[in-house]
């Protein structure tokens, strides 16, 4: 928050250096725009933007929304992920708009338990267990394997980049052949992968508009501890992101230049659930709770944050233009906003039997069935296309909820 105002307090500098007023501000694009997206969302509303959390398996959703969008022609302008989230992220932003689906095609029939494991997974009482074993005993081959230092006790000393129960080496390799760094660099796409500084607890965003990102950047985002070793990256060590804020989407919200957008939350965790009533579901609602991360309340901040900036320049328009070009009023108007953000929420719904375990679910109808989920479900948002209802033109944040069955805009 603090960096949002030394840079609006430059704003209000530069403003005062050029007589320029602050409602007549238009912020602009400071990368290219993919050819050829927006068949569904008008060019006027600004930016696409693409939010994914993380979630292991759970993460097959957003590339069903991803399909849907790619389908509508609807290309985002910038790619948001944290885990699993970043790896998808990372796939779409580091390849061309041709080769996205099946690069992330690609990817997933890798994340695939061996068919063997979905035979077994059809017996009665236990099948999923079974399978869910398999993964935990001996990996997925091309995502990570078991160390076996790690299991010859807690104390074993492996070293801060090895101290992990399982090595992602695989998952290196895989990413090294499907993502296309200097594609990234390029920023056509801008990509956006969260990490947690294990140092200082710190979230730290790594966006390719403003640094170049490698290999090291996306497997920090999804370095989930005791699982996953951390990864070093310029002599700081960094977990998943998902352990601070697994909703990355405040990097939208708190961007400089903030930019009208539409924005594709995509949300595979439920805030709301069900009262537990044993410990098996005692543990599947602890995971969505801690995963789902405060994402309504970051939501209602953002909303309250928003109508303040709308409101600020609303205020300042109608000043005596002789009150507006004063050092005192400028500075003031440097903290109103007329950006408008439309915030498109998809959250996926949870699978008959699942439980605590469904992050680690690659079984290929798991898989499957949360992709068409993913499809399903934004498709018919597109099909809305909620952002051209009516809506109060103070507000500069829209919130749109997408569920099954209907579509609800919240003011």
């Amino acid at each position: 928050m603090d960096e949002l105002m030394e840079v609006d307090v430059a704003l209000a500098r530069e403003l005062e250096r050029t007589g320029t007023d602050p409602s007549e501000i238009t912020v602009r694009r400071t990368r290219p725009t993919p050819s050829g997206r927006g068949r569904r969302v008008p060019e006027e509303l600004g930016q696409v933007v693409l939010v994914l959390q993380g979630g292991g398996a759970l993460g097959a959703y957003q590339v069903g929304v991803f399909q849907a969008l790619h389908e509508a022609g609807v290309e985002p302008d910038w790619v948001i992920g944290t885990s699993i989230g970043a790896i998808n992220a990372s796939i779409i932003a580091g390849n061309a708009p041709e080769n996205r689906i099946d690069r992330l095609q690609e990817f997933w029939n890798r994340m695939e338990q061996p068919s063997w494991i979905g035979a077994a997974q059809a017996l009665p009482f236990f099948g999923s267990h079974l399978a869910n074993a398999v993964t935990v005993a001996n990996g997925i081959p091309s995502f990570f394997s078991p160390n076996p230092l790690a299991f010859l006790g807690a104390h074993m000393p492996l070293g801060a980049e090895a101290a992990g129960y399982y090595d992602t080496t695989p998952l290196a390799k895989t990413l090294t052949e499907l993502v296309d760094f200097d594609r990234v660099n390029a920023c056509t796409t801008r990509l956006t992968v969260g990490a947690a500084n294990v140092r200082t607890s710190e979230m730290r965003y790594f966006d390719s508009r403003d640094m170049d990102l490698d290999l090291r950047h996306v497997m920090a985002s999804g370095a989930l501890p005791p699982a996953f070793p951390a990864v070093r990256i310029d002599d700081e060590l960094y977990w998943d992101g998902g352990i601070l804020s697994n909703t990355p989407v405040e990097a939208v919200f708190d961007d400089n230049p903030r930019q009208n957008s539409v924005v594709f939350a995509v949300h595979i965790w439920n805030p709301h659930g069900p009262e537990p009533r044993t410990m098996w579901e005692v543990m599947n609602r602890q995971k969505d709770i801690q995963y789902s991360s405060r994402a309504v309340s970051h939501i209602t901040r953002q909303k309250q944050m928003h109508r303040l900036r709308h409101v600020v320049a609303e205020l300042t328009r109608r000043l005596p233009e002789a009150d507006r070009k004063t050092k005192a009023v400028r500075e003031l108007a440097a903290y109103g906003c007329l950006t408008r953000m439309h915030v498109v929420r998809l959250l996926a719904q949870p699978l008959d039997g699942e439980d605590h375990t469904k992050d680690i679910d690659f079984s290929t109808a798991g898989i499957r069935r949360r992709w068409d989920a993913g499809y399903k479900d934004a498709t018919s948002v597109l099909d809305a296309a909620p952002w051209s209802a009516d809506f109060d033109p103070v507000e500069g944040f829209i919130l749109h909820e997408a569920r099954p069955g209907m579509l609800m805009t919240a003011g």
